[in-house]
């Protein structure tokens, strides 16, 4: 039906109006630099010729940096759809919402670009996703009968939502060697006042909105560069052995590398914007063009046709591929220094790998750039605490994609109440790191045996990201 579909039109409007116990006692924070003047001076451009120097509350909002004045305007467009308000009022440019959703708005979720808030005082940005016991033929999570694999928390039409979530936290403190201390937050979800009787045993695991900008360099790496990082049978004997998944893309109908995601599940920035969509707003698109409906009673207000349309959904993704990573930040400083060394000592950059190259991408101002992101886009076992028991595809239970370490120090600046990890648990860096285990427990345990003043430039060294 024509009125289904998001209109162009409407949107040209829309976007005039938005104004278009080993580490060595030697480490001694005032020793000499031991960086170069000129590593420096490249190191401030996480993205390359892309990178904005913006370190502001707007900081992770702004386009590339040599983004040519035909993409912009398109970056702008895509922009507009990114920050609109769906609603279920026919003849609205925003038209298409439900009938089932968690949020009607991208950035409602993604604030600033960046994270959700701390699940602990708000699940603004928190999601749950839930699926049976099992995977399907492809290895995808079966979904849960009548609830599908993602529990929607709203609806329209006063119809009932699916159910609502609810968190329960136990606390867990931990004592470095030298008294000081810190409490760590362990969640533990669940649904109630389903509109169904729910099974009696089905798998559940948070879900937090994660940064949104560099995604087009991090697109941009070969597939091939991943591959020869990768070490699944850990052959170099280094505790470490990232791998890739392998998961479904609906636009050709097979396994390709999954890249986004907490746990690598989709295969590029499209599939990902377009299951947001779908999942999270239940806005239908090209690539999922039924309903979020799972043979659901609850689902009312159906109609036919596509909310948003291919044209629309490529500007939403052209935007997404063009935010620019911010520029780091105090690296003359010696502690951020020594925290740079402190980093590569703990082995971070085993996982968090601080360069990569892309290849040629057809944005061409993503071409061959030199990143710093700090991730090796890889699945990595972190042991049981921050397992959720919900494999995906070849992620297993408690193995999570390495999340890109650059614009860290600018989250709470963008977002005060953001939270950290794959479900919003930590409220720190610091509860972070605490929480790594699997093949990060040396950097952990390593993390546990430094002095206060190490400690205090390891997260310097972060904060400058």
């Amino acid at each position: 039906m024509e009125v289904r579909r998001f209109r162009r039109n409407k949107l040209v409007g829309v976007v005039i109006a938005f104004g278009f116990a080993w580490i060595s006692c030697q480490h001694d924070p005032q020793r000499e630099p031991f960086l170069h003047e000129d590593y420096i001076q490249s190191a401030y451009f996480s993205g390359g010729t892309t990178t904005v120097f913006d370190a502001s509350p707007s900081a992770f909002t702004k386009p590339l940096n040599n983004l040519s004045p035909e993409n912009l305007q398109r970056f702008l467009q895509g922009e507009a759809i990114f920050n609109g308000d769906f609603n279920n009022v026919v003849n609205s440019p925003f038209y298409g919402l439900g009938p089932q959703f968690i949020e009607s708005s991208c950035v409602n979720c993604h604030v600033g670009n960046g994270r959700g808030a701390l699940s602990s005082i708000s699940h603004q940005g928190l999601l749950l996703r839930i699926s049976m016991q099992g995977t399907d033929g492809f290895g995808a999570p079966l979904e849960v009968p009548f609830f599908g694999t993602q529990l929607q928390t709203n609806s329209i039409n006063n119809s009932p939502a699916e159910g609502a979530l609810d968190v329960l936290w136990e606390y867990q403190p931990v004592v470095f060697p030298d008294g000081y201390s810190v409490v760590l937050k362990q969640p533990y979800f669940s649904i109630s006042n389903p509109y169904h009787p729910l099974p009696e045993f089905y798998l559940r695991g948070g879900r937090h909105a994660a940064p949104i900008f560099g995604l087009g360099l991090l697109e941009a790496v070969p597939i091939a560069t991943l591959e020869s990082i990768a070490d699944e049978p850990d052959q170099n004997e280094d505790g470490i052995s990232g791998k890739l998944n392998y998961v479904m893309d609906f636009q050709v109908n097979e396994l390709r590398p999954g890249l986004f995601g907490w746990k690598s599940s989709s295969p590029g920035i499209l599939q990902q914007t377009a299951d947001a969509f779908h999942q999270d707003m239940g806005i239908t698109s090209p690539i999922f063009p039924l309903e979020n409906c799972n043979n659901q009673s609850n689902c009312q207000g159906v109609q036919e046709g596509i909310d948003i349309e291919g044209d629309l959904l490529s500007d939403v993704v052209f935007y997404l591929r063009t935010l620019a990573p911010p520029a780091r930040r105090n690296l003359e400083d010696p502690l951020v220094q020594l925290g740079g060394q402190l980093f590569e000592e703990l082995k971070c950059d085993k996982c968090h790998i601080p360069e990569l190259q892309t290849g040629i991408h057809p944005i061409a101002e993503l071409s061959f750039q030199t990143i710093r992101p700090y991730t090796d886009m890889l699945l990595h076992e972190l042991g049981p605490g921050l397992g959720d028991g919900r494999p995906d595809y070849l992620a297993g239970a408690n193995e999570w994609r390495t999340p890109p370490l650059w614009g860290i120090g600018l989250t709470k600046t963008v977002f005060p109440n953001a939270g950290f990890l794959h479900d919003g648990r930590a409220e720190t860096v610091e509860e972070a790191i605490l929480w790594h285990e699997g093949e990060a427990i040396f950097s952990k345990q390593s993390y546990l045996e430094l002095s206060s003043s190490q400690r205090e430039a390891l997260l310097r060294f972060l904060e400058s990201l």
